[in-house]
C-alpha cells in the first residue's frame, strides 16, 4: 500500500497525505452483509449530550463482520476480494466457504485473492491460520485475540498491530501475552487467535491536516477547558486564560484528578490477569 501527498495548491491541502487503494479489488460491498446505522448524536434518551466533541457524521455502510466464527470451524475457505471498510483503519476481506456462504473478516498483512486460509484443530502453524495460544509457539505475532475461550475476537483490530507471545504456563494451563501497550498480561490456553498482524502499515503515516476532514471521521474541535463556562467545566478561566485555581485538576464531572493518577479502577475484574502494567508511552 502506498501513500500519496496532494499537492498544495491551496493552504489546507499542504502536507496533506491519502491513500491510493491501490490494494482494493472490489469497490461496491456485499448488500446482504451491510447495514445503515443511524447516529443518535452522541445523545440519551433525554437527548443530552454524553460523550463530547463529536458530531457532523459521515453518510455510510456498515460491514458486518463475523468476529466468532464457532459455526464454521473445519470449514475450508478462500479470500475473494479485498475491500475498504470505512468504519475502520484496516482493511477487510470477503471470504466465500465451501458451502458459499460469504463473510467478512479483517485482512492480514500480505493478504491476496484465492489464499486458502484454515480454522481447524490440527491446523499447520501457517500465517493467518487461527489456532489455539496453547499450539502457538513463543514469540509468534498475533491478533484477533479472545479474552475468554469460545467468545468473539475483541483485541488487536485495529491497523498495524500485532501482539506477541513472551511465556507460557503450563502448570496453570496460561499464556502470557504482550500487549502493544508494552502491558503483559495472562491469558487461558484455550483462547484462539490468529497468526500474523493487521494490514495497512501506512495507516501511521497518513496526515489529516485541515478541520473539515477531521468532521468527516465525527470528531468537532476541542477547546481547552478554562476557556469553557463555568457550567461546562470546573477549569473555566474566561478572562484571558487565568490559571484553574485549584490545587489540582479535575474532570469534566468535578471529581479530582491529581497529575499522574491511574483512573484504572481498583477491583476491576481484570485487574487479576495484569502481570506487568504498561511501560510505553
Amino acid at each position: 500500500m502506498a501513500i500519496k501527498i496532494y499537492k498544495p495548491y491551496t493552504p489546507s491541502r499542504r502536507f496533506m497525505t491519502g491513500y491510493v487503494f491501490d490494494d482494493i479489488t472490489k469497490t461496491e460491498p456485499e448488500k446482504k452483509l451491510t447495514k445503515f446505522i443511524w447516529s443518535t448524536a452522541w445523545r440519551n434518551n433525554m437527548w443530552r449530550v454524553t460523550t463530547r466533541f463529536r458530531g457532523a457524521w459521515h453518510k455510510r455502510l456498515y460491514r458486518i463482520i463475523d468476529f466468532k466464527w464457532y459455526d464454521k470451524l473445519n470449514v475450508p475457505w478462500k479470500v475473494s476480494a479485498i475491500e475498504y471498510d470505512p468504519y475502520r483503519t484496516c482493511r477487510i476481506a470477503l471470504v466465500v466457504f465451501a458451502d458459499w456462504e460469504k463473510r467478512y473478516m479483517l485482512a492480514w498483512k500480505g493478504v491476496k485473492v484465492w489464499d486458502a486460509v484454515m480454522i481447524w484443530e490440527n491446523s499447520p502453524l501457517k500465517i493467518w491460520n487461527r489456532k489455539q495460544l496453547k499450539d502457538i509457539p513463543e514469540w509468534f505475532n498475533i491478533f484477533n485475540v479472545e479474552i475468554t475461550p469460545f467468545t468473539k475476537w475483541k483485541l488487536c483490530r485495529s491497523a498495524w498491530s500485532f501482539i506477541s507471545i513472551t511465556g507460557k504456563d503450563v502448570a496453570l494451563k496460561s499464556v502470557f501475552l504482550k500487549m502493544p501497550s508494552w502491558e503483559i498480561r495472562k491469558f487461558d490456553e484455550k483462547c484462539r487467535a490468529t497468526i500474523w498482524q493487521i494490514w495497512n502499515e501506512d495507516h501511521k503515516n497518513i496526515v489529516i491536516w485541515k478541520a473539515w476532514r477531521q468532521r468527516w471521521l465525527w470528531k468537532k474541535p476541542h477547546v481547552l477547558w478554562k476557556s469553557m463556562n463555568p457550567c461546562d467545566h470546573p477549569h473555566w478561566g474566561w478572562e484571558w486564560h487565568t490559571d484553574i485555581g485549584l490545587k489540582y485538576p479535575k474532570s469534566n464531572t468535578w471529581r479530582p484528578v491529581p497529575p499522574g493518577k491511574k483512573t484504572r479502577k481498583v477491583k476491576k475484574w481484570s485487574t487479576k490477569f495484569i502481570v506487568s502494567r504498561r511501560t510505553k508511552n
